[in-house]
């Protein structure tokens, strides 16, 4: 079942062992699996991002106000997270 969600703060993933690669800010749609969650987006440029992040590392960001799920908590409560410095 898919879900949405919107970015707010440095939300990152890798691919493989790299460095972490930043999601932008903004809508995302969630889909999720029993072990992780996938994010895609579309960037300023119009480009397609997908990103794939373990559950538990998601569930961090979604406490951390990172990631605001529609229809979650933090939304029904106002909480936005201030934005990266």
């Amino acid at each position: 079942m898919k879900q949405h969600a919107t970015i707010r703060g440095e939300v990152t993933y890798r691919e493989g062992d790299g460095m972490p690669i930043a999601i932008p800010e903004g809508p995302v749609e969630l889909a999720h699996a029993p072990d992780s969650v996938t994010l895609s987006w579309t960037a300023d440029n119009d480009a397609a991002g997908l990103a794939a992040m373990p559950r538990d590392q998601y569930e961090l960001y979604v406490q951390d106000g990172k990631i605001l799920p529609k229809g979650g908590q933090a939304e029904q409560e106002g909480h936005v997270a201030p934005a990266s410095a």
